[in-house]
């Protein structure tokens, strides 16, 4: 009896580590070496930064190594209002996206989760489907689809909605529409799967009550959905926020997103420091929505139980 409950006890004890050492691993110390890259000086040399810590050289080594650390980067990226404006576009474009994807996902996530349940499997299936195929392909499609003769002028002046090609391509439209296509799913089955679990005995009896079928989806579907309203916002304005590959291909130069200024301080300026800093901002910018969706689910759990 006493072996077994060592066994039972040291397997709880791999279940809960185990997630902690993954964290560790893959994201502490990755934080920690791009934190004290942005602590560092640009240099030309191998790292293209200095100071380089050696442990060989003991306690002296470490309080030489700690002396020379600064925060010129980061007084740099407060002091440049190239890197002020590429947050700014950053967070306009990520909650404008958000907001469109929101407006288009909830109808469609709202149809699937009333549709017959031997549809849903199928439905749920068209909405993944896209991720089947190369992100990469998916953004240079579009790129054929916006240009002056692509698809979608020829749709729209078949349509006689316009009477010229418009430029699609090099603009913010662009950029809104190839994020809204790739980040929909992201949106989509969050909603889903929080109105899927929904009890559909609590609009009978608003039903049977006389409640108008607006105001119950107001009173009780809607709000029982935020949840999953909550975690699609969440992954889709997390990942716009430092998307590079769509500004990149489908925007112009007056759409300079921070993840492109990452790009271009990392591979083109070669300054790893000033690239770290500013990925170590972002981080810190996005841990907002991230605790706050927190400090939410917490006031939710506490209701649920009161």
């Amino acid at each position: 009896m006493l072996g077994q409950r060592e066994t039972r006890d040291r397997g709880r004890w791999i279940v809960v580590v185990l997630p902690y050492l993954w964290l560790a691993v893959f994201f502490l110390a990755p934080f920690i070496i791009v934190l004290k890259i942005s602590l560092s000086q640009s240099v030309l040399a191998q790292p293209p930064y200095v100071p380089v810590l050696d442990l060989a050289a003991g306690w002296e080594g470490l309080k030489t190594f700690a002396a020379q650390l600064s925060l010129d980067s980061f007084r740099l990226l407060g002091s440049d209002s190239l890197y002020l404006l590429s947050y700014l576009k950053s967070l306009q474009v990520a909650a404008i996206s958000t907001v469109i994807l929101f407006v288009l996902g909830y109808p469609i996530a709202y149809g699937m989760a009333r549709a017959p349940k031997a549809w849903q499997p199928m439905l749920v299936m068209a909405v993944v489907l896209p991720f089947w195929t190369s992100f990469l392909i998916r953004i240079y499609a579009w790129i054929n689809i916006l240009q002056r003769d692509g698809l979608l002028n020829d749709v729209l002046m078949w349509l006689r909605i316009i009477d010229a090609p418009a430029a699609w391509l090099s603009s913010d439209t662009a950029i809104y529409i190839g994020i809204v296509y790739s980040y929909l799913p992201f949106m989509v089955l969050p909603l889903y799967a929080s109105l899927e679990r929904m009890d559909e005995s609590l609009l009978e009896a608003a039903s049977d009550l006389g409640c108008p079928a607006w105001k119950a989806f107001w009173l009780i579907t809607f709000p029982l959905s935020l949840p999953g309203v909550a975690a699609g916002a969440l992954l889709s304005f997390i990942p716009i926020m430092g998307e590079f590959v769509i500004p990149d291909l489908l925007g112009g130069s007056e759409s300079q997103m921070i993840g492109q200024t990452l790009w271009a301080e990392f591979f083109s300026n070669r300054d790893w420091p000033v690239a770290s800093a500013i990925a170590i901002t972002l981080l810190g910018l996005l841990l907002v929505p991230i605790l706050f969706y927190e400090r939410l689910q917490q006031r939710s759990l506490e209701g649920g139980r009161t």
